[in-house]
């Protein structure tokens, strides 16, 4: 075991490929040139942080096409024998997953349909999943991230109104694996998506919304979620912006969660209350285009929808909001609803200049590229580096 002092200086060394890594992430096809220009490096400070990198596997490189008359430059690539995070997505009908290399691209992308929604089944597959991956890639598998749509308290799911769970305790997923597990609200790691890699990039302060089983979402500032003392900020569907006269299982009345999804098309069209809201939703936005009672279910909940984010943008201020999952594609069917509640709702001084709602540049794949991304945070940092050089020397 090195001593203290000689541990710090070697995590040091380490700082500027923690910085080439985090601007690889941001610009998966990154130059050598380019990198080095972002920070402020030497030709020389260049080739001797990168040869170093080079000889433990985290990065290679490759020619860049030759455009114009500039000097030649490389692309850097993750090494083929690098580190990698296996990032998933448990969701109300299924579960995602997907490996990560540490320029941030997903590879292997499976989709998983649950035999049980049962929290020891779920987990006990997500385990399983775990465990195959560690050993086919052994060493290289570095951490597990998962996106949950839920609450969540450091490794342990406080409440999932969608999946009907209670706390539950996720730390499980990692056992005999001997890897950390990260976790995290799904609303929250597509909003980190967004705004790193997707639609609000040039925002510094964004709101980001996801509709699916209810609504959820976070404030990034800089790249980074406002999580609240406890990691759990950004249950916004909990906000009691709905209809008082409906329990959500949350156990709160009048949650907005239950004016904006397919639960409440289900209520406006005199139906039953879906199994599976969000594939209900779908087909209800689909028989909007030559119904007219599913064209007016699907006008009331986009201007519910409209109408809270007002709100969280007089509450937030941010410079835009994006809009992932089901309430893209709300707002898309009834714009005009959408936008009448929207501009209605907010205070006269952002009225004059509202902040642009866009659409997710995501999708659907938001929360996985979010818990990628937190995994290899948490992978590429200057310590996480430091010991991944010394056990490749070993």
């Amino acid at each position: 075991m090195p001593a203290p002092s000689r541990q710090r200086a070697e995590t040091a060394r380490w700082h500027t490929a923690a910085q080439v890594l985090a601007a690889l992430r941001r610009q998966p096809d990154i130059t050598r040139a380019a990198m080095a220009q972002q920070l402020h490096l030497s030709s020389g400070s260049a080739t001797e942080v990168l040869a170093r990198m080079r000889e433990v596997r985290l990065l290679d490189e490759e020619p860049a096409p030759i455009r114009g008359r500039g000097r030649p430059t490389t692309l850097l690539r993750p090494h083929r024998g690098g580190p990698v995070v296996l990032a998933l997505d448990l969701r109300h009908e299924d579960w995602r997953s997907a490996l990560a290399t540490v320029d941030g691209r997903l590879h292997e992308p499976r989709v998983h349909r649950h035999r049980s929604r049962e929290p020891e089944h779920v987990l006990a597959d997500l385990r399983g999943h775990l465990r195959r991956v560690h050993r086919r890639y052994g060493p290289r598998l570095r951490a597990a991230s998962l996106a949950v749509a839920a609450a969540i308290h450091g490794d342990r799911l406080v409440q999932a109104s969608a999946l009907g769970w209670g706390p539950v305790d996720l730390a499980s997923v990692a056992e005999g694996t001997g890897l950390p597990l990260l976790a995290g609200n799904d609303a929250t790691l597509a909003g980190i998506a967004e705004a790193r890699t997707g639609a609000s990039t040039a925002g510094g302060t964004a709101l980001h919304l996801i509709v699916e089983v209810g609504i959820g979402g976070t404030l990034t500032v800089a790249g980074e979620a406002v999580t609240g003392a406890h990691g759990a900020g950004g249950e916004y569907g909990h906000l009691p912006f709905g209809d008082r006269s409906q329990r959500c299982p949350c156990g709160a009345r009048g949650c907005w969660d239950l004016d904006v999804d397919g639960r409440a098309l289900a209520r406006h069209l005199g139906e039953p209350e879906p199994a599976d809201p969000r594939t209900y939703a779908r087909a209800v936005l689909d028989r909007a285009a030559s119904d007219p009672y599913a064209r007016r279910a699907v006008s009331t909940v986009a201007a519910a929808l409209g109408a809270g984010i007002a709100g969280l943008v007089n509450l937030h201020d941010p410079e835009v909001v994006t809009l992932g999952g089901l309430g893209s594609a709300l707002r898309t069917a009834a714009s005009a609803p959408f936008d009448a509640a929207y501009l209605d709702g907010l205070m006269a001084f952002h009225r004059a200049r509202p902040p642009l709602v866009l659409d997710a540049a995501h999708g659907d794949d938001g929360p996985l590229r979010g818990a990628a991304l937190v995994g290899l945070d948490h992978v590429t940092a200057e310590a996480a580096l430091a010991t991944w050089a010394v056990e490749f020397r070993m």
